[in-house]
């Protein structure tokens, strides 16, 4: 196996659900070992999503613990025992990042918090990842992406139409899979600085905070353009620029044009899809023309559009220059070839569980496609682990006894 960037970095993560593990498991794709702590019993809390009626296995790959925490070694400890936090202890003081989602409250009860590991190891990179942020009256309350990115960020109510009888939600784990790349970035950036200065920072990363950044157009100008305002949104019919909207196929399919530079493209569509004569009609010459003529350029397109099913219009496009993609469902992308040949899913070999594909995180180093192992069980390593910190056995069997590992 090619090594990665982080090659020889030690990460230990006590943390749950999918935010903070998808940032380890980034740092694990990019070369760095990372353990992870579970409770000897209950383990991760994504584990019992099942429990509760979430659908979290399909021909027998747990997929949602699968692609947050490939790669990854496991060691189930009770961190709340004091023999099982002198034990987590002793894998803190050999770590490089110490990386948790534990609510500030849990820490300190635990002893975990940022003083208690900066003692045993001062190099330490310690890193947060909270709900809405390190500061002010929320800090000690959890949340998901969907209260803490999607709604309190403003994502959903950017998404939902005013009149809709509900807003739109979130698909699975999607402000927590943005929030764990900048948390890997985040921790990248802190090594370096480590590196450097020999001072290893705090890094904190929130589901807040990382909704703010996803939306900073509309933050930013809600603010600039007065009360009740903000970047003005368009229905299909009336876009400025038809050439940036999206058209329903014969087929009951969508693809979606985004051509910001008209007059760049409007001739060379026009000629790519057969029709010459709409460039040549006077009512849409050139950019002010169709805006102003825009409700008939948009209904021109979509006559045109519906007359052939998607599987048409993706070899009629092909070699069109200006930017268009049809709209894919997630089992499609299976077989993009773009995809495919960027290696963005990887086959990881599942043992008893069979092989399966994981995406690959978005960052590639030397072109070369990541290489993915699978999500360890509840407490696999455990005794690998402690053996390697230097436990007998009879030790490692006096702390099963006493429930402090599993």
């Amino acid at each position: 196996m090619t090594k990665g960037p982080l090659d020889g970095i030690k990460v230990l993560e006590v943390a749950q659900w999918w935010f903070v593990p998808a940032a380890g498991a980034v740092l694990c794709d990019w070369g760095a070992e990372v353990i992870k702590i579970e409770h000897p019993v209950r383990g991760d809390a994504q584990r019992g999503l099942a429990a509760a009626g979430f659908r979290m296995t399909e021909g027998g790959v747990d997929f949602m613990m699968q692609q947050s925490n490939r790669g990854k070694r496991s060691v189930g400890i009770d961190i709340a025992t004091p023999a099982g936090r002198d034990l987590l202890y002793r894998l803190a003081a050999r770590c490089d990042v110490f990386l948790t989602n534990f609510l500030p409250s849990a820490r300190q009860r635990l002893a975990i918090d940022v003083d208690d590991i900066r003692a045993l190891n001062p190099r330490a990179v310690y890193v947060r990842g909270s709900g809405q942020g390190p500061r002010g009256p929320d800090r000690d309350k959890g949340g998901y992406d969907a209260t803490a990115f999607w709604s309190r960020g403003g994502i959903g109510a950017a998404l939902s139409r005013p009149d809709a009888e509900a807003p739109i939600m979130q698909r699975p784990a999607f402000g927590d899979s943005i929030g764990a790349m900048t948390i890997a970035g985040g921790v990248a950036a802190a090594l370096l600085q480590r590196e450097r200065t020999g001072v290893a920072p705090v890094v904190d990363v929130s589901l807040l905070g990382t909704a703010m950044w996803v939306m900073a157009p509309d933050v930013v100008a809600s603010k600039l353009l007065g009360p009740g305002k903000g970047i003005p949104s368009f229905g299909r019919g009336t876009v400025p620029n038809p050439l940036a909207n999206s058209y329903k196929t014969q087929d009951g399919r969508w693809l979606l044009l985004m051509m910001l530079q008209p007059d760049r493209y409007w001739a060379d569509f026009c000629a790519c899809v057969g029709r010459p004569d709409l460039a040549a009609d006077e009512r849409f010459a050139d950019g002010m023309k169709r805006f102003q003529n825009r409700e008939a350029c948009v209904a021109a397109l979509d006559a045109l559009f519906a007359s052939r099913p998607l599987a048409a219009w993706r070899e009629v496009l092909a070699g069109m220059a200006g930017p268009w993609a049809p709209m894919q469902t997630a089992a499609e992308l299976h077989d993009d070839p773009q995809a495919i040949a960027n290696g963005y899913l990887r086959p990881v070999d599942g043992g008893e569980k069979g092989r399966f594909a994981l995406v690959a995180d978005p960052v590639q180093f030397d072109e070369t496609p990541l290489e993915l192992g699978p999500a360890p069980e509840m407490g696999q390593h455990t005794e690998e682990v402690l053996l390697e910190l230097g436990l007998s056995w009879d030790e490692i069997a006096a702390h099963k006894q006493a429930g402090a590992i599993n």
